[in-house]
């Protein structure tokens, strides 16, 4: 089980290596973006050495606000993702679908993530996403081709974000299923379904978070879990601590550890 760097935003991924040990995470992901420590290969091995925490996944920069980390060609930023996962011996580098918008990308995103992965041993878990209303309409559409949903494309390896099914109104345990032996990483975060993604600690929502991390349990998961948490409006870093700490508690006790 790991902990997401972006979970203690708007602090750095520092702080992240930090709250990992003090709490008894197994590692981390680091969430990369505008954060200049979670781009530098070894500003995050003083981290790991530091703390003795490893890091165990990286998350491309692929929101809408890292569209220029490291380069604004999104080909480039997933090689560089990897290419960081290896040089940090992490196993999974989690990456979103692509924007409709960026058509070439998109036109040869599968084929890159395959590339990918028999190049490096890396395994590049596509994420589910959710869709949005824009301003002045009534439907939601996608802002990601060909959908929200990566099983509609086929990869070998998936992410599922809990919060992000939340948003969806996505039947996340239907959609592990779809998912089957290429659900390698899950992002474990609560939603109440609203239009917002929430990250909220697991239980405080309306996710079948419990009953994922029991089926997981019974099924020999041997992939990992990341907490990827909002926890931007605590009362300060022990409030912070406090919701990271239930957290890993709460997967632990579903996980029967």
């Amino acid at each position: 089980m790991a902990l997401s760097t972006g979970s203690v935003w708007p602090q750095n991924a520092a702080t992240a290596f930090e709250l990992a040990a003090e709490l008894g995470y197994d590692g981390v992901e680091v969430m990369v973006w505008a954060d200049p420590i979670s781009q530098d290969v070894e500003a995050l091995r003083r981290c790991v050495r530091r703390t003795g925490t490893p890091v165990l996944a990286v998350h491309a920069p692929c929101l809408l606000i890292t569209q220029r980390v490291w380069s604004p060609d999104p080909v480039v930023r997933l090689r560089r993702a990897v290419g960081l996962a290896e040089e940090l011996g992490a196993r999974t580098v989690v990456v979103h679908p692509p924007f409709r918008w960026q058509r070439r990308y998109s036109g040869g995103f599968a084929e890159l993530v395959r590339e990918l992965e028999d190049s490096s041993g890396v395994a590049v878990a596509v994420e589910n996403m959710f869709p949005v209303r824009p301003i002045g309409r009534r439907r939601k559409v996608s802002a990601f081709w060909p959908s929200v949903d990566p099983t509609d494309v086929g990869y070998r390896n998936y992410t599922l974000d809990l919060s992000h099914t939340a948003v969806a109104q996505m039947d996340a345990l239907a959609m592990a299923e779809r998912m089957g032996d290429g659900l390698t990483h899950v992002h474990l975060a609560d939603g109440s379904g609203v239009p917002k993604d929430e990250h909220l600690v697991p239980g405080r929502g309306n996710q079948p978070c419990g009953r994922l991390c029991e089926s997981l349990a019974r099924n020999s998961f041997g992939g990992q879990i990341v907490l990827e948490l909002n926890t931007q409006r605590a009362a300060g870093p022990a409030a912070r601590a406090r919701d990271l700490a239930e957290a890993l508690l709460f997967t632990r006790l579903h996980l029967g550890q």
